[in-house]
């Protein structure tokens, strides 16, 4: 299954984030029009193989861009949902843009999964990342979408000013209380021409140690894992835009293969010792960067077993990609 993803950086977002320059992100300044969006999709659809592939408008805050411009580009994508190859729409959006009568609007459409851009569900947090939004705007928005019975996602960012370890590990929790069924984890980046890079270059935001940052998302992965919310991602998609504009924070090409190896380590350590399985492609993995996971191994017999479909430690599943 892939995603067919149609980026709208920007567009629809009357909020200036700390942390925010989308165009470094996607790579892109101007929105599609629906007609370029159309034939994206087009174009797509000759080298997609197999069924249940998704449309996916990604990048901006997709309820705020005027209810005729969002329209436009749901009829374009609802003219290829046939329900099997296309199985449906899938959109990302802030919290405090999705009411009533949006979701009146989405209801309409082959609407099957929404996102919204939570990052931290602590106050603080929030109101130095310059979020415009309240914890309280997540809960609402979250309910209306599971009344629509639309799959909910919700997306972390570990890291931002006034975060801890703690508060993150208490927002993954309560995305599981929300009813999250899938979610992203993405470490700040810094970019550069944001608030944040320059709060950074005046001293005003020291990020997270790198290695308490990686024992964090490991950490919120195995909360997640453990009550079956799917992880879609860790980090930003790696783009040479995204290289030419960060300028600190957690940027990193192997950023998700950094926490997974950490997510092992982090298990093993709790166990202390064992048998750890794993299939064969998982081995980078369990090794870590440089092998730097095998001294905290030492306790355990390890197996390669490409029977199983990820990392087990002591019959138990951690880690499945």
């Amino acid at each position: 299954m892939a995603n067919i993803p149609i980026f709208i950086p920007h567009a629809g977002c009357r909020n200036d984030c700390a942390f925010c320059n989308q165009k470094s992100i996607t790579g892109k300044i101007v929105p599609p029009t629906e007609y370029e969006a159309e034939e994206f999709i087009k174009e797509n659809l000759k080298t997609l193989s197999g069924n249940g592939h998704t449309i996916a408008f990604f990048g901006g805050s997709f309820t705020g861009i005027g209810k005729d411009n969002m329209k436009g580009y749901l009829d374009a994508a609802k003219k290829y949902v046939d329900g099997e190859r296309i199985k449906g729409i899938r959109l990302s959006t802030r919290p405090d843009y999705i009411d009533d009568e949006i979701m009146d609007i989405l209801a309409a459409y082959p609407v099957t999964n929404i996102e919204l851009g939570a990052q931290s569900l602590d106050g603080e947090v929030l109101e130095r990342a310059r979020r415009g939004h309240t914890k309280d705007d997540v809960y609402r928005a979250a309910e209306a979408i599971r009344k629509r019975g639309i799959a909910l996602g919700l997306q972390m960012m570990i890291g931002l000013p006034s975060d801890t370890y703690e508060k993150s590990i208490a927002t993954a929790r309560q995305f599981v209380e929300l009813g999250a069924v899938e979610t992203r984890i993405y470490p700040t980046v810094i970019l550069k021409n944001t608030l944040l890079a320059d709060m950074y270059e005046r001293g005003e935001y020291v990020p997270m140690d790198f290695e308490e940052m990686l024992d964090t998302a490991a950490d919120c992965y195995s909360i997640f894992f453990e009550n079956n919310v799917k992880v879609l991602r860790i980090g930003l998609q790696n783009s040479e835009e995204l290289r030419c504009n960060a300028a600190g924070g957690f940027y990193h090409e192997a950023l998700g293969e950094r926490v997974y190896s950490r997510v092992i380590r982090r298990n093993a350590q709790r166990e202390g010792s064992g048998e750890i399985r794993y299939n064969r492609r998982f081995l980078s993995k369990v090794a870590g960067q440089k092998k730097e996971n095998m001294p905290y191994l030492e306790g355990f017999s390890l197996y390669e077993d490409n029977s199983v479909s990820g990392v087990l430690i002591n019959g138990k599943y951690v880690l499945t990609i």
